[in-house]
């Protein structure tokens, strides 16, 4: 009997430490659960208020992880109807108008529970800029008129307004970078990895009335106008960042033309950048409708004809000859090179679409890239129509010129060479998102990008949860495996 007693006691002990750890490992499974259910999602929506035309950007990101990195998801992307919201300045209203499409649609992907939450940002690029040099009034009643429309859904309005030519430099530099996991990323031994600075990339973006360039120089920045500075991720960046207004690709093309009347002062101008038999018919008004031109005195009604006359040497001089040619002063002057460029970059927008379409985003050499425009555009305007059929005929005649202002922007004022070219990546999307300032500018205006390192977060994992459901099946099987026995043996003992 005595022996027995002991024999009770032990398998007591025994079932109440099974017991003890499946509660324990229980609870602890319940925690790690409620860690590796997907959270629930959150969602912004950034305009990109362009000089050529307005798109719509949503985003989404899951609610518990907003300060960790590459977790934005792009879910869509909208272009809306019309022009930029520059074009309206005669009719402000319709600007707003313009945006409830897009709006619309991105309504739809959002649940009715997480609409209030969601912030809607508008940022206004160069279009807007030089607006606002011609008439600050009629630019502010944009502003107001697209706001006032983002107002009226049921959304977290964050505002809306003109950036500077160096934020969205910036914006886009951040962009790049943070989808690239270039500040930090999560290794697979658990770890958070901050990459050498070295492994930044540039960020190089051409709009339709600007350029941007953003990147690490590897000398110090004397012009502190240009100089930017970041504390991400507990690591300090600083860069080098400028914008030039009226050197976007359209504005370019104005000056270009400008260039050309004004030197051959003839009713018919003969255009070495434009393929041959192509022509058309535009007015002086829509030529100097930019502070970047100087306007002429005269009947700014009157026509003036435009005749392809393809010439590869003409065409390249007279756009290496237009960085000096904008009217706004300082406001548009290419006076401010960047220091020698250093590292990879990221080329988007205007950079991308052109080369997209000559078929030269895939790292090919310069003396190739310049060998091909110049293949392309020896065909002439009715070959060109027949090739490309679907094409915008406003947009297949410019490529040539878009394309030889590309590569005279990249090798001539931003001093890329045959070396260094190869640095350059040309493309639309990083990661899962469209490259371009607006998610830098959602991240920024949001507090999503931490100036702190990530937190080292603990016991988050399914492995961790799988295991602790093992352990409480294994305790739950050996403790009744042990009364079995006991309920067995005790007869007999």
């Amino acid at each position: 009997m005595k022996d027995n007693g002991k024999t009770q006691t032990a398998v007591g002990i025994i079932l109440a430490l099974l017991i003890g750890s499946a509660v324990v490992a229980l609870v602890l499974s319940i925690v790690n659960w409620r860690s590796v259910i997907a959270p629930s999602l959150k969602y912004g929506m950034v305009f990109d208020a362009g000089s050529s035309h307005t798109s719509l950007y949503v985003y989404t990101w899951p609610a518990d992880k907003e300060n960790d990195t590459g977790i934005v998801n792009q879910i869509d992307a909208c272009e809306a109807p019309g022009a930029g919201i520059s074009s309206y300045a005669s009719n402000p209203p319709a600007a707003g108008t313009s945006l409830r499409s897009c709006l619309d649609q991105a309504m739809k992907l959002i649940p009715g529970d997480q609409q209030k939450q969601t912030p809607i940002l508008l940022g206004a690029t160069a279009g807007m800029r030089l607006l606002r040099l011609q008439n600050t009034e009629a630019a502010d009643k944009v502003i107001e008129e697209v706001s006032k429309t983002m107002k009226e859904y049921p959304l977290d309005f964050r505002g809306a307004r003109i950036l500077t030519g160096n934020e969205e430099g910036s914006l886009g530099w951040i962009t790049t970078n943070y989808l690239l996991q270039s500040f930090v990323t999560y290794s697979f031994a658990g770890k958070w990895i901050h990459p050498t600075k070295g492994e930044a990339f540039g960020a190089l973006d051409l709009g339709g009335a600007s350029t941007q360039i953003t990147f690490s120089p590897k000398v110090a920045i004397t012009d502190k106008t240009t100089e930017a500075v970041f504390k991400l991720y507990g690591y300090n960046y600083t860069v080098f960042t400028h914008s030039y207004l009226c050197y976007g690709k359209d504005q370019a093309l104005l000056l270009l033309l400008a260039k050309l009347r004004e030197a051959q002062k003839a009713a018919t101008i003969e255009h070495p950048c434009y393929p041959t038999g192509y022509s058309t018919t535009i007015t002086l008004s829509s030529l100097y409708n930019t502070p970047c031109l100087k306007t002429p005195s005269g009947d700014l009604t009157t026509n003036i004809n435009i005749k392809g006359a393809w010439n590869a040497a003409t065409c390249q001089t007279n756009v290496q000859e237009i960085f000096n040619t904008a009217a706004c002063d300082k406001d548009c002057a290419f006076d401010v090179l960047p220091p020698p460029v250093a590292g990879n970059f990221y080329a988007f927008s205007a950079f991308y679409y052109v080369f997209k379409f000559l078929k030269l985003t895939n790292k090919q050499p310069l003396t190739t890239v310049k060998s091909t425009i110049e293949s392309f555009c020896s065909q002439d305007w009715a070959t060109l129509k027949q090739k490309y059929p679907t094409e915008k005929e406003d947009r297949l005649s410019a490529y040539c010129a878009s394309g030889y202002y590309i590569v005279s922007l990249l090798e001539d004022k931003y001093k890329f060479n045959s070396d260094t070219w190869s640095n350059i990546i040309f493309a639309k999307q990083a990661g899962n998102a469209d490259i371009g300032w607006t998610l830098g500018y959602m991240l920024n205006l949001t507090n999503m990008i931490p100036s702190d390192a990530p937190t080292e977060y603990i016991g988050r994992s399914r492995s961790l949860w799988a295991a602790s459901l093992f352990f409480i099946v294994l305790c739950i099987v050996a403790a009744a495996v042990l009364v079995l026995l006991y309920l067995w043996c005790e007869p007999r003992s």
